[in-house]
């Protein structure tokens, strides 16, 4: 059976464990009052930037005029709805949502990047990452 030391171990290895798991949601999820930015760019040059939280109905937003790219934007997520690209890979990536997600157009590269307002918005003068 279980000694006096052995249940004072696992009880403090389910108490760290607990207060763990309670310090990652609250880290992960405590986002409710940072809204959603979605950050058009093409050439690392913000072309518009879209409160996707605020959105009530369908944005819709035609890129060079002549609708070569239109983008959708409707509360809380965006996509890429009609490209003239040829195969078309950012069309079938469908909708993101959530923070950190992106959607890329190569051929006309343009991104779509959704940022909170929390965050520093991307200026595109920092470094998102370093290989050697």
């Amino acid at each position: 059976m279980f000694k006096k030391g052995d249940i004072i171990i696992y009880t403090a290895i389910l108490a760290i464990i607990l207060v763990s798991s309670i310090g990652v949601y609250y880290y992960r999820f405590d986002d409710k009052n940072d809204k959603k930015v979605a950050i058009i760019k093409q050439d690392n040059v913000v072309i518009e930037k879209v409160f996707i939280d605020d959105l009530n109905e369908l944005k819709e937003i035609k890129l060079f005029g002549n609708d070569d790219v239109i983008i959708h934007a409707q509360n809380g997520r965006i996509r890429f709805y009609k490209s003239d690209c040829p195969d078309k890979v950012c069309v079938e990536s469908g909708w993101i949502s959530k923070k950190g997600e992106m959607a890329v157009c190569l051929p006309y590269r343009i991104i779509i990047k959704i940022e909170g307002t929390g965050d520093e918005l991307n200026t595109g003068d920092e470094v998102d990452i370093i290989t050697h």
